[in-house]
């Protein structure tokens, strides 16, 4: 890839982003959580969101290597705090009108051999603060947007055989084609794309089942959705009604689970990054919702902090399907990276539900979700369980059952 034909990219990119993922409106401020080693396209981001219309861009600056001397060397006491004017920052930035755009390039194994209880506390303190803020994000109020930049340590991670200079630019390759900037015009793309996962979602919508039965390897799960749950896929409505994009790449449709409604075993087919920690090879038993066994060959204390998060965090907030013919998948590429792994996979989430998965959810309070069957948490951790092998049964409340996955493919 030469300079201009990656600058050329690059700059696709960072207009889709603001033009399609948050879709930023004039007069509005953009807030970007981006990579201290990711300035340049941070900067790029920024210019085409000015461009665009936007009044302010408000950028939060995260260093990885800063993230680490705190956890070797501030003292555990820290890890319990965390800065309450950030929180109410961000609360009332939203509450403003504020879009918000977080751009990932975080080496999987950052926090290899760090103290889990550190991690954990860590966790639960921004868990805590944020949770009004998340409720924002998870509710719609707010177009927001999840996207990724390469870093060195990652790129290293997904491509160890590759020789280090070319490592950073094989991983914005990749990118580029998941998110469809390989296309003659990615935004054209990107509507069409949207269009058929809406299309899906009205699928399962208008079929309304009651339960969904997962059978594969390792894997024998039942999964009860709640009356009056809403299928979503692509860009939706915030509450002021822009149409915006939360992920690229997205593959995805979604809805959320009842929370007392899960029973079963299910086995991970991808490692799941959390907190810069990889957790993989692990099994989940659920009995009324909640994971009452697990295990895991690397990462399972690790796990077993995730668990413990709150009591929500030990249940599901989140049902997706995914094909396992999706691009991603086919690329063949482990990316370390839940926005990317998640979109090459069936995948169920920890903790938080969204509320725009149920019907009038988004002007519910967090205890009449609980009371309509949703799951509540200070946390929300997508993990994948889908492969070539997995089967996915669809009922309806008569008891009827028809096929919805057969050997990881829509049957639809």
């Amino acid at each position: 890839m030469t300079t201009q034909n990656f600058d050329e990219k690059l700059e696709k990119y960072a207009e889709l982003t603001v033009k399609v993922g948050v879709n930023i409106q004039e007069g509005q401020t953009l807030v970007i959580n981006g990579p201290v080693g990711g300035a340049n396209f941070v900067r790029l981001v920024a210019k085409k969101a000015y461009e665009a219309g936007a009044k302010h861009v408000h950028v939060e600056w995260n260093d990885d290597d800063l993230a680490r001397l705190r956890y070797d060397l501030a003292p555990f006491e820290a890890f319990k705090e965390f800065p309450v004017w950030k929180a109410k920052g961000f609360e009332e930035m939203a509450e403003n009108g504020a879009a918000f755009m977080t751009i990932k390039s975080t080496d999987p194994d950052l926090l290899k051999g760090v103290d889990g209880e550190k991690i954990a506390a860590a966790n639960k303190a921004s868990g805590q603060a944020m949770n009004t803020f998340r409720s924002y994000i998870q509710s719609d109020k707010v177009s927001w947007l999840v996207v990724s930049a390469p870093s060195k340590p990652w790129a290293a991670k997904v491509f160890p055989d590759t020789p280090e200079e070319e490592q950073v630019p094989k991983l914005w390759e990749a990118i580029f084609e998941t998110v469809r900037i390989n296309t003659a015009d990615p935004v054209a793309e990107w509507k069409k794309h949207d269009k058929t996962l809406q299309d899906r979602a009205i699928f399962l919508n208008e079929k309304n089942y009651k339960k969904l039965h997962y059978k594969a390897p390792g894997t024998d799960l039942t999964i009860e959705l709640p009356e009056n749950h809403i299928w979503l896929g692509g860009g939706g409505p915030s509450q002021d009604g822009v149409h915006f994009v939360a992920n690229m790449p997205t593959e995805e449709v979604f809805t959320a689970p009842k929370r007392d409604g899960v029973q079963g075993t299910i086995k991970n087919t991808k490692p799941l990054n959390f907190g810069g920690n990889v957790i993989d090879n692990f099994t989940l038993t659920f009995k009324d919702g909640k994971v009452v066994d697990f295990s895991a060959e690397e990462g399972e204390e690790t796990l077993k902090h995730l668990l413990d998060t709150d009591e929500g965090a030990s249940r599901l907030g989140e049902v997706a399907l995914v094909p396992h013919s999706s691009p991603i998948s086919q690329s063949g590429i482990l990316f370390y990276n839940t926005l990317y792994d998640e979109n090459a996979s069936n995948h169920i989430a920890f903790g938080s539900a969204y509320s725009t998965c149920l019907k009038d959810g988004a002007q519910m309070t967090s205890e009449e979700l609980k009371n309509a069957g949703l799951n509540t948490s200070i946390t929300h951790v997508d993990f994948m369980v889908g492969s070539d092998e997995m089967d996915i049964d669809g009922e309806s409340a008569d008891g009827t059952t028809e096929p919805v996955f057969r050997k990881g493919e829509w049957t639809i």
